[in-house]
């Protein structure tokens, strides 16, 4: 193909492209394509380009004093991409720039350090004393001085220096290897003689460390391992230098004023001219060693070697140094080690917590926010967590929670902070609660952020923490933004509020109205959650929660939800802890009766037997109503509940059996029929507990018991505990009539047993007499009453219970036996409670949701 014409002429076009703010600056993008025609000599397009390019302008020191339109002027002015058509659009995006939180997470690790980089090769540039530029071309002379004495070694590697920094030439820098083998050389034999030498060696390094392509041929070279002595050789060198310091200090001031006290000081002043001279050739050398093993720790296996070397304790050093450059380097180090359990628990060793105090705050704003994401991290330990509020922290942080570029990161610490529940009150000491306070009222967006609205849960939690919110409207400016934007989580942290007893919880009844129609009418069921937990919290006696709930209508909410197997366990265990509070009153608890609410409780513990919480927050229903005399009379008399709760006496959730206990032995009060039967099932009870503690083993594990099985030594016992001998003929007379001959035991009949102690029995009314101190169970006892009922009375027969047995029925220790229980597994007294009740060897223990 032949072209006509040879291209004489490239035109260029602008087009222009959408304005958008940069997602981590305070800046404004400009996007445009570049349209390149190459034109022929008859002005013809013979080869055309389109290119998209961007322009980023940085927009500094946007504040609400800010007069947006003269600087969008100002910004379209100075950027020929922007047509002045288009200024209302830049005013738009100057507000957004003004009014969003930027910088939420923090600084970026990589703009910090970006920015430490440039003020580095600034101090590099300063350090040099030659004017004498570097080239390509010269390679080899400047490989050859490498050779020669240390000036030439020192010019040398700052010409190859001044070569590797320019990226361009770093590829072809690379494919020399004899510089590098050079200058490994020179870096692992003669380091110690110059921190000249060695800081123009690393830093070339540190060049090729700035791109991943390089790390290989670092790796292979082990200069990660040269400039872990490097850095190990200088701390040791800092320390001494400064001990040393320290110690020509005191002796000069300890000095009496003459000839040696003169020679002491001026010792001194020679020693402190020669440590400060050291500080500032070391800070560079140890920026540019660290920020090259930084570079290098990208590898995680690379970082395990070093932290085996002990980098860790040498950064924690390092944080006593004054230059912010090199702390930025070493915090930014200790934050990404910091992921680490592993080096997370040496720097607490280190006491790195200590060392961190004197940096927050300080002028640097770049070095507070890398601290503070280190204390992010660290954080997560609760030890560290404590110790931030020991060395007096918490208050610092607080101060930094009003500054936009570091609100969210103080949110995330002071959030993990206050899931300690002992931290938690030492809020109230700092300003931290009002400035949650300001910062939920005052956020423009209609749902909270999540760190801040976690940080005024958890802060909720303390009730002086609560009486700082609802101070003054606090409480209904809360309530007035939750109730408008159904925020669950500020609703929860009003919940959190409502749950202290005294005037705060008082002052939720003016708000019983609007809960009330939240719930009726709200669609968000985690929002209704939330209410009716406030609802469930409000205890309160003066409060007449008939009258609320026939005015609010909140009778036949409850209902539905009670009797509609479809719902969630959150609204159906709040409904039944509202349930709860609401049968306080004795006027709604008739109400509840009245509705058949008890049934339907009744109905909903059957069908979620196995949820802990559920059963017992129902059980605490049942138990508010029993402190009625209306609703006493009728779950004494017409209700089933009292069986089921027979069920749940002996409950393995021990806070349900108390319960059911508490509620049992009040409707025995007023039931003869119940009286009994829960005389029969604790006794019952006990005797199964005490059989198996004595046996050693789990009685009733196979479905199929031996109803008719009796041991015979278990008549042995019986008869010494009745201190009656005639009675083991009687018993074995009437077994043998049944079973045949009855085999003596071969296990030899221990003395009765006279020692019984701490007894721990879910009774009423037990207490001691003066017989050695041995528990006796009164006639005001249950257990007591139904073992002395089955006794037999009649002449001839076996007379009151002894001591011993008294003791025996309130004690089921094996240690009194001195003994171990396998001795005398098959020993009468085994059998002592079957004696005395003849019904329990086909008893069982009542399972949840079992029958009787």
């Amino acid at each position: 193909m032949q072209v006509e014409g040879d291209p004489e002429l490239v035109q260029r076009r602008i087009i222009e492209g959408p304005l958008d703010v940069h997602p981590g600056q305070n800046s404004i993008v400009v996007h445009y394509q570049m349209e390149a025609l190459v034109l022929s000599e008859f002005g013809e397009p013979m080869v055309g380009e389109l290119k998209d390019c961007k322009k980023i302008i940085s927009v500094k020191g946007l504040s609400s004093d800010t007069d947006i339109q003269s600087l969008a002027l100002h910004v379209v002015a100075s950027c020929g991409l922007i047509q002045p058509s288009r200024v209302p659009e830049v005013e738009q995006l100057l507000v957004y720039l003004r009014t969003r939180k930027l910088t939420k997470s923090g600084f970026e690790d990589k703009d910090m350090l970006q920015d430490s980089t440039k003020k580095m090769e600034k101090q590099m540039d300063d350090l040099e004393v030659s004017d004498e530029k570097a080239s390509i071309l010269d390679l080899d002379s400047y490989l050859e001085s490498l050779y020669e004495d240390l000036p030439a070694k020192i010019r040398g590697t700052g010409l190859v220096l001044q070569l590797a920094r320019s990226p361009d030439n770093l590829m072809e820098l690379s494919r020399n290897e004899y510089l590098f083998l050079a200058l490994t050389r020179v870096l692992r034999e003669e380091w110690k003689k110059s921190i000249e030498l060695s800081t123009n060696i690393i830093y070339i390094f540190f060049c090729f460390s700035t791109f991943s392509e390089f790390h290989t041929q670092l790796t292979k070279h082990k200069i990660g391992s040269a400039c872990m002595t490097v850095l190990d050789h200088e701390v040791r060198r800092y320390r001494s230098l400064l001990e040393d310091l320290r110690q020509r200090r005191k002796d000069s001031r300890c000095l009496e004023p003459g000839a040696t006290s003169a020679v002491a000081k001026k010792d001194y002043d020679k020693t402190r001219k020669k440590y400060q001279q050291l500080l500032k050739k070391q800070d560079t050398l140890l920026r540019v060693t660290l920020y090259l093993l930084l570079n290098l720790a990208e590898n995680t296996l690379v970082e395990q070697k070093m932290r085996n070397k002990g980098l860790i304790p040498h950064l924690v050093s390092l944080l006593e140094r004054d230059n912010q450059e090199l702390l930025i380097l070493v915090v930014s180090f200790l934050k990404k080690l910091s992921i680490f359990l592993e080096n997370k628990n040496v720097m607490a060793a280190e006491g790195v917590m200590r060392k961190l105090v004197k940096l927050i705050p300080c002028d640097s704003e770049i070095l507070v926010n890398v601290t503070l994401r280190l204390l992010l991290n660290l954080s997560f330990d609760p030890e560290l967590r404590q110790e931030i509020i020991k060395i007096g922290l918490l208050p610092k942080l607080v101060t930094l929670l009003s500054e936009d570029s570091h609100q969210r990161v103080v949110q995330c610490i002071l959030y993990h902070i206050s899931t300690d529940q002992k931290s938690r009150p030492m809020f109230a000491y700092t300003d931290c609660v009002q400035l949650v306070m300001k910062m939920i009222l005052e956020s423009p967006d209609e749902l909270l952020e999540p760190e801040l609205i976690a940080l005024g849960v958890n802060l909720a939690w303390s009730a002086r923490n609560a009486q700082i919110m609802c101070k003054g409207p606090g409480l209904k400016l809360l309530m007035r933004r939750a109730l408008k934007t159904q925020d669950s989580l500020l609703m929860k942290m009003i919940r959190n509020v409502s749950q202290h007893p005294g005037p705060t919880k008082k002052l939720f009844v003016g708000f019983l109205a609007d809960l009330g129609q939240v719930i009726r009418t709200c669609e968000d069921e985690e929002f209704v959650v939330e209410v009716l937990g406030i609802l469930g919290n409000l205890n309160i006696p003066e409060i007449d929660f008939e009258k609320v709930v026939r005015e609010l209508d909140l009778l036949s909410f409850l209902l539905s939800k009670l009797q509609n197997p479809a719902v969630k366990d959150d609204i159906l265990l709040e409904v039944i802890i509202v349930c709860g509070t609401f049968a306080v009153d004795e006027k709604c608890a008739a109400v509840l009766i009245q509705s058949g609410v008890p049934s339907i409780l009744i109905a909903v513990l059957k069908a979620k037997q196995e949820d802990d919480e559920l059963v017992f927050q129902i059980v605490y229903v049942f138990y508010q109503m029993v402190l009625h005399e209306f609703s006493r009379q009728y779950l004494a008399n017409e209700s089933q509940a009292p069986d089921y709760f027979m069920e749940l006496m002996n409950d393995k959730n021990r806070e349900v059996s108390k319960l059911c206990s508490k509620v049992l032995d009040i409707l025995a009060k007023y039931n003869q029929d119940l009286k009994s039967k829960l005389q029969r099932e604790r006794f019952e009870w006990h005797n199964f507990q005490w059989l198996e503690m004595m046996t050693g083993k789990t009685l009733y594990e196979d479905e199929e018991v031996d109803e008719d099985y009796f041991d015979p030594s278990y008549l042995h016992m019986a008869a010494e505990l009745y201190d009656n001998p005639d009675l083991y003929h009687e018993l074995q007379s009437q077994l043998e009539s049944t079973h045949g001959s009855v085999p003596m035991p071969s296990v030899p009949v221990p003395p009765p047993m006279d020692q019984f102690s701490n007894m721990e029995m879910a009774l009423s009314g037990a207490n001691s007499n003066n017989n050695g101190g041995n528990p006796i169970l009164t006639s005001d006892n249950l257990l007591g009453d139904y073992a002395t009922s089955m006794l037999p009375t009649s002449p001839g027969a076996v007379g009151p219970l002894s001591p011993q047995l008294q003791g025996g029925l309130s004690h089921y220790d094996a240690i009194a036996y001195g003994g171990d229980t396998a001795e005398f597994e098959d020993h009468p007294a085994f059998a002592m409670m079957n004696i005395a009740n003849s019904a329990s060897s086909s008893w069982r223990p009542p399972t949840r949701g079992g029958g009787h």
